[in-house]
């Protein structure tokens, strides 16, 4: 299948279009994203191809659009609500945790939520403390919900195809540093099913698990890290629910050690649930104890210095890494 190089937000877009042709039960909601496209352009000229029946601009109202959203998924259509940022999702958290999450068990399995939740979050640009969070673990606590954090443009496309097409409510978490990041992305029809995770890159000494922004990041340790001898295999897991548990754990009995790597704060984090995971089944099989790399437990700082320092960065992981390895403890015995 050929392939092109496109941007982040693009590849979302070709999603939100293909399947829009596909099934006319799908439509878009969201602050400013019909004639303006959006704050990121994702959804711009969607509103001249549909028509404002299905591309349809909302009050600054986040309970009220994600209520909208569910009771449109439950009565049969296909809704993508666009919350600005992941932050303000928390105004509809009642529809989403107890009405969207519960709906399929409260009916006996009867009943479907075709809902998903596009957002955005992460640090970056010094937005400040209530417009710079990374809310997975709440997403992932509740049983119910999937939970998709693209990395790359490929998966971004495929992963919110397959989306529109599950009948379970979806909370699909993107960065705003990576819209326009560039990936080659393969012509016509490309779906990414969820709980398939992807090896970014292969190595033999160290397994790095991230998501999302921290691919990047990780990608770039593991290169500076391969310069001082060091294999470093960088897991994706592309979808936080389902987690593609086997890709993780057979990589870790192959390096025998594991780092993980989220930008949220520490406390109460996805990177703790499955450090436990890798505990519980191969505790016996680890060189080393399972490094975590996280943010600090604290509101984000809007100064962009402090910002950065809030959250992992590339020096934060090779020295995760390096930890794991007992390299340092090494050097600093020999001195």
């Amino acid at each position: 299948m050929a392939e092109r190089e496109i941007m982040y937000r693009d590849a979302l877009r070709e999603a939100l279009d293909e399947e829009m042709a596909r099934n006319h039960e799908v439509f878009i909601i969201g602050e400013g994203i019909a004639e303006r496209g959006g704050s990121y352009k994702v959804t711009e000229g969607l509103l001249s191809k549909y028509g404002a029946g299905r591309v349809r601009d909302t009050p600054i109202a986040e309970a009220g659009m994600i209520g909208v959203g569910v009771g449109a998924a439950i009565a049969g259509s296909r809704p993508v609500v666009e919350i600005l940022y992941v932050d303000f999702a928390m105004l509809g958290m009642d529809m989403i945790v107890n009405q969207a999450a519960k709906f399929r068990l409260m009916t006996g399995g009867e009943g479907r939520v075709p809902f998903v939740m596009r957002t955005q979050g992460g640090t970056g640009g010094g937005v400040a403390a209530q417009h710079s969070q990374s809310l997975e673990a709440l997403f992932y606590h509740i049983p119910g919900l999937r939970v998709v954090m693209p990395s790359t443009p490929a998966d971004a496309k495929g992963l919110l195809k397959y989306a529109l097409r599950q009948d379970d409510p979806v909370m699909f978490l993107e960065h705003k540093h990576l819209y326009m990041t560039k990936g080659h992305v393969p012509e016509g029809e490309h779906i990414v099913e969820f709980g398939v995770g992807d090896i970014k890159r292969a190595g033999t000494d160290v397994t790095v698990i991230a998501w999302s922004n921290m691919i990047p990041r990780t990608l770039a340790a593991a290169e500076e890290l391969e310069k001082q001898g060091i294999s470093v295999e960088v897991i994706d897991p592309r979808t936080l629910v389902p987690l593609d548990r086997e890709m993780i754990m057979n990589s870790v009995l192959k390096t025998r050690r594991a780092v993980i790597v989220q930008e949220a704060n520490r406390r109460g984090g996805v990177a703790s649930d499955i450090a436990s995971i890798i505990q519980e089944e191969a505790f016996y099989e680890l060189d080393a104890p399972v490094e975590i790399v996280a943010g600090l437990d604290i509101p984000v700082p809007f100064n962009l210095t402090l910002e950065a320092a809030s959250v992992p960065q590339k020096e934060d992981v090779i020295a995760a890494v390096r930890r794991s390895l007992h390299l340092d403890a090494v050097s600093q015995a020999a001195e």
